[in-house]
């Protein structure tokens, strides 16, 4: 009888604490927090919380300007970029994604070099980046990378030739 009763209670409990207290839905409640985001902050085009959508974390070079001696990269994602969280490693094509994760050798891939950053949604290049680091390459690249600082999807890559914005 008393077994009885304290499967009763513990399914109660389950029930109970299954539900929002205000009967709001993750997906939809732009109240609920899940991970540390706002899930429900969907505003059509502009990106989402800084988890990565279903169809992954995209990112889109569409636009590049000289800068000083630098260059400032404006781009669109479908995500909202931060370095403790899921963020953007930028790169020339003299790499790979493979080659700009932290796990390089885990992909068999040698580790190159590439800047992190969550500016959104410009950013303007220094270091590895910088034109002066560039040897021949006319091409810059970005890709989505987690925490860890390693590629999320090494076949979700943008690049973008600016060989008409670089000083001969």
């Amino acid at each position: 009888m008393v077994r009885a009763g304290l499967v009763g209670v513990a399914v109660v409990l389950l029930l109970v604490g299954c539900g929002t207290d205000d009967g709001g839905d993750a997906a939809t409640d732009p109240d609920v927090v899940v991970n540390g985001d706002d899930a429900g902050d969907d505003t059509g085009d502009a990106p989402v919380a800084n988890a990565c959508p279903a169809e992954g974390c995209e990112i889109e070079i569409v636009d590049v300007v000289p800068e000083g001696d630098e260059l400032s990269i404006t781009w669109e994602a479908n995500f909202l970029p931060d370095v403790s969280r899921n963020h953007i490693h930028v790169y020339w094509d003299t790499y790979t994604a493979d080659e700009v994760s932290a796990d390089a050798d885990d992909r068999g891939a040698e580790q190159g070099e590439w800047e992190v950053t969550d500016d959104y949604p410009t950013y303007v290049t220094e270091g590895a980046v910088s034109p002066g680091a560039r040897g021949e390459s006319t091409e810059l690249c970005v890709t989505a990378s987690d925490r860890d600082h390693a590629v999320i999807d090494a076949d979700m890559v943008h690049c973008r030739d600016v060989s008409d914005v670089l000083e001969s």
